[in-house]
């Protein structure tokens, strides 16, 4: 089946291939530029060189291709949810209108495939159609192992204005972390540029590499734990793939969990030893598609975090929560 593939804000300014490199590691690059050689392969409806700088919003006709993405297996398609899945997902949405939806997307929970992602959210937004004639569309994304707000738009009107919202860099994110160790000074801006690098599935992102590009964090503390732990508000100012991982690890305070980019400092034995990526979407704001008014919604703090800020004595709905949000301008 012919699949119609629209490039979200992280992806702008890829080339053509290493984007399908990313999402179809199983296929050629020789029979990459065969397909462009016969038109198979096209963007916004026109002939595309393996070269070709992608834009967002734009939409990359993708072929069948008859292969898994990791294996060159005859490809499967994604199972279908359980009745359970459904009604927890269902369950996870925070905000309905009839141009956007916002859900709570759970740990663990990739929202695209590829790489060998079988079960992810793009394969579910039928059940989240309702009474609308089109599936809801996403329009920016979260690491699989990162919680949260996640928004969608539910038309293709609402698709093109929050995609140009994106990308004019209007909407305001809040995450929290939980780092490890206490960071000095503790708020500020860590201002380093960041490429990917490694092969497709397991890219990691660093300072060298053909592609960096400008890449901007605030941080602020909101509370501590002895100097072996923190709690802190992250704001990106840019959109990079694991931008706030690599840059908590950047300046010596990798997000507890985080194996990737913080090895074994990201698993300390005590106080609290965690078992997952400690980092949530807490809550964005943007003007709404329709009429320009502010739209905030926040997420509940998951499971996993509840456990942690219960081991760790901290308080949620803390007024330093407020002050590190006032603090990153939010």
């Amino acid at each position: 089946m012919v699949e119609n593939r629209k490039i979200l804000a992280d992806e702008a300014e890829q080339r053509l291939d290493r984007w399908f490199k990313r999402h179809y590691p199983g296929l050629s690059h020789g029979r990459l530029e065969k397909l462009l050689r016969k038109g198979q392969v096209r963007v916004d409806g026109r002939r595309a060189k393996a070269s070709t700088r992608l834009e967002v919003g734009q939409v990359v006709r993708v072929p069948p291709l008859g292969v898994d993405s990791q294996t060159e297996r005859p490809k499967m398609a994604a199972p279908e949810p359980s009745a359970r899945e459904a009604a927890d997902l269902k369950a996870r949405i925070l905000y309905q209108d009839d141009w956007v939806m916002a859900i709570d997307k759970p740990a663990g929970l990739a929202v695209q495939g590829g790489s060998g992602q079988r079960r992810h959210l793009d394969a579910f937004l039928d059940l989240l159609q309702f009474e609308k004639s089109e599936r809801p569309r996403l329009v920016h994304r979260l690491d699989r192992d990162t919680a949260g707000v996640l928004l969608l738009a539910r038309t293709a009107e609402a698709a093109r204005r929050l995609t140009a919202s994106f990308k004019r860099d209007e909407p305001n994110k809040l995450y929290w972390a939980l780092v490890a160790g206490s960071p000095d000074p503790d708020k500020g801006e860590i201002d380093l540029p960041l490429a990917k690098s490694g092969k497709a599935g397991k890219e990691k992102m660093g300072t060298q590499g053909a592609d960096v590009r400008p890449a901007v964090s605030r941080y602020a503390t909101i509370a501590r734990s002895g100097k072996q732990m923190a709690w802190i508000a992250l704001r990106p100012l840019t959109g990079r793939t694991h931008q706030l991982r690599a840059h908590c690890s950047a300046i010596g305070h990798p997000i507890l969990g985080d194996g990737k980019y913080g090895g074994r400092q990201a698993f300390p034995e005590k106080p609290w030893k965690p078992e997952s990526l400690m980092l949530m979407a807490r809550e964005i704001t943007l003007p709404h598609p329709d009429d320009g008014t502010t739209l905030r919604v926040t997420a509940p703090l998951p499971a996993h975090f509840e456990s942690a800020f219960g081991e760790l004595g901290f308080q949620s709905d803390s007024g330093y929560a407020l002050k590190a949000a006032d603090i990153l301008g939010l």
